[in-house]
């Protein structure tokens, strides 16, 4: 079975989750948060180099106040406990996104995270945080317009240079939970060649079993990245 390097995962479902239990949204969060941990250790342990997974969206902020404050307040629990969780497992965390427009004991929480996982050699994590692939784009262009680079010399190879995912491997697999067939405004620049497994199953229920199933499915395909034939080294 062909392994994907990178990962990436829409965490969908964990309201509808928790209604179906009876239970209020934020119990579905919580639990759904709990979940990550999981699935990070048989990520790596199945030999997936590199996961992302999105966190918070840029348009999350449109959904009421008080599940925004549920969610932020997982959150600043999540990043302390994710500190002692990358020491255990030896993983790497990236956060990406605009991380201005977090709070500024979120924004000193994640950078001690990257900080301290900085030189771990197992999984490498990304959580997208705050994030928008349209509004990581526009950064990315400011960014490239702000350096003084030509016109002429921009490629797609500058493009990803200055994009938050700038020095991490395109995803070779994108799963999206609990039946939704949309992108969601997420990771658009880095999905061109994406193979996606869109599976009814909500996030908290999804397992170790369910990822090996994406993972198969992953290994069946063919992919030829708009010509005939795999790209050589491509597949680890």
């Amino acid at each position: 079975m062909k392994i994907p390097q990178h990962v990436a995962i829409i965490l969908d479902g964990n309201g509808r989750w928790a209604k179906a239990k009876g239970m209020p949204r934020n119990y579905g969060h919580a639990q759904g948060a709990k979940n990550v941990e999981r699935i990070c250790e048989d990520a790596y342990h199945m030999g997936i180099k590199y996961l992302t997974v999105y966190a918070f969206s840029t348009e999350n902020w449109k959904r009421s106040g008080e599940e925004v404050n549920a969610l932020m307040s997982l959150l600043r629990s999540y990043m302390k406990t994710c500190v002692k969780t990358a020491r255990k497992n030896h993983m790497c965390v990236r956060v990406i996104g605009d991380k201005t427009g977090l709070a500024e004991d979120i924004q000193e929480s994640i950078d001690r995270l990257e900080r301290e996982s900085r030189d771990q050699d197992g999984l490498n994590f990304t959580i997208a945080i705050n994030y928008g692939s349209r509004d990581e784009i526009c950064r990315a262009v400011r960014k490239i317009v702000e350096s003084g680079i030509r016109p002429e010399e921009i490629t797609e190879e500058t493009i990803s240079e200055h994009l938050d995912t700038a020095g991490i491997p395109d995803p070779d697999l994108l799963i999206r939970t609990s039946g939704e067939l949309r992108l969601s405004n997420y990771l658009m620049w880095q999905l061109a060649y994406t193979e996606f497994y869109f599976t009814d199953v909500h996030w908290p229920d999804f397992t170790k079993e369910e990822l090996e199933k994406a993972v198969e499915k992953y290994s069946q395909r063919q992919r030829r990245y708009g010509g005939r034939e795999e790209k050589p080294g491509e597949e680890s």
